[in-house]
């Protein structure tokens, strides 16, 4: 059977390689022992808002919930998200050309470089970054240039390290911050000094932005801040993280108008809309619930800390983590030479415990493994017992 180059240089994916493990593993005996448990990915056990699930109930029983939904049908959740921009970040926008309703923000970021990309352009990436940044730059058969990250440098973008021949030719740069895998809040600035490198280089500048209400220190950094984003500047969003609403694959783009148009033109060839009945859900988070993802973050906090001592107890270092849901942990020495795929599948057979391996997120990522906060805390404290004791005995 025939398979694209496309394919073949996307690859299979390191959620699914690790879900794979994880049913073969569930399946063993050694579950009985040391049942699954799953800090792998970044779905949150924590439950949503009751009013959104009751909008989205109630809308349901309507007929129109069933049909197909067009753009002039989202036109009420685009004004909801026009008016949710101009409380939380004191922009005007126009819901008709500057919104666009997505279904998960990951939509727009896999879609975007088959709006804006030509086979072979160059486009600039994190290094780690989430996988489907350059899922979406490969689809598109763009040439990506890697951006090193670093825990020396705060997992800071350092631009001035590119070189200008590097840059010729650049048509996306694609950026996050809160930064998954890292765990980084990042700084207003770093995106500033994106925009002006893209604005130098007449390139359009991406951000992902997800986690932009859980920040645990400091202030999650926004494009939308950024002066001049109208001009080549688009902006994700997401109500999976912060309204804990990941299964009902709800986000939108906030962008220049040309970009958002671009977009949605690739949108309108692979997928109609969410159905009004989700999309009243969402609306009732922006308009009546704005603040409501604040609750969250002592919980996260809380997690964290106490996974973070109890892993620094049994050897493992741990970095500092400034936004919620994640420890990003560099593998002990003792599991360093069998790579972090290796070594997480080491670990998921010896505690029934699942992380993510760092590669999955690019080179970068190699020699780190990613663990989510998606447990309450005598679940992760368990977790670390088994962790631990795995480590003693290899």
């Amino acid at each position: 059977m025939p398979i694209s180059e496309r394919l073949k240089r996307l690859g299979s994916g390191i959620f699914a390689r690790m879900d794979q493990r994880k049913r073969s593993y569930a399946a063993s005996t050694a579950a009985q022992l040391n049942p699954l448990l799953d800090l792998s990915l970044g779905s949150t056990d924590l439950q949503p808002p009751s009013q959104v699930l009751s909008a989205i109930a109630t809308k349901l029983m309507e007929p129109a919930s069933a049909a197909y939904c067009l753009q002039a049908g989202t036109l009420p959740f685009r004004e909801a998200v026009a008016s949710w921009v101009q409380q939380r970040f004191a922009q005007q926008v126009d819901p008709q050309r500057e919104v666009l309703l997505l279904v998960g923000s990951q939509e727009g970021t896999a879609h975007l470089p088959l709006a804006l990309v030509n086979p072979g352009d160059r486009t600039l990436l994190l290094d780690p970054c989430y996988p489907s940044h350059r899922g979406g730059m490969v689809l598109a058969g763009a040439e990506p240039l890697l951006l090193p990250l670093g825990l020396e440098d705060g997992w800071r973008p350092c631009f001035g390290r590119l070189a200008s021949s590097e840059l010729e030719q650049l048509k996306l740069i694609m950026l996050g911050y809160p930064h998954n895998p890292t765990a980084t809040t990042g700084c207003q600035g770093w995106l500033d000094e994106g925009l002006a490198l893209a604005n130098r280089q007449g390139a359009v500048l991406a951000h992902d932005n997800p986690y932009v209400d859980l920040a645990l220190e400091g202030e999650a950094p926004a494009l939308l801040r950024s002066e001049g984003w109208r001009t080549n500047g688009i902006e994700f969003f997401s109500f999976s993280k912060g309204w804990c609403l990941g299964g009902f694959r709800l986000g939108f783009a906030v962008g220049a108008a040309h970009l958002i148009e671009a977009l949605g033109q690739v949108k309108a060839v692979v997928d109609f809309n969410q159905s009004l009945a989700l999309q009243a859900g969402a609306t009732v988070a922006l308009t009546q619930l704005a603040s409501w993802p604040q609750q969250l973050r002592p919980i996260y906090k809380e997690r964290r800390d106490a996974m973070a001592a109890a892993l620094a107890a049994g050897g493992w270092r741990v970095p500092p983590a400034s936004m919620a849901l994640y420890l990003w942990l560099p593998l002990p020495e003792s599991l360093r030479s069998l790579g972090s795929e290796a070594a997480c599948a080491w670990l998921l057979e010896r505690s029934g415990v699942a992380l993510t391996p760092g590669v999955g997120f690019g080179a970068g990522g190699e020699g780190w493994v990613r663990l989510a906060l998606v447990a309450e805390t005598n679940q992760l404290l368990v977790a670390a017992k088994r962790l631990n004791a795995a480590l003693l005995g290899c």
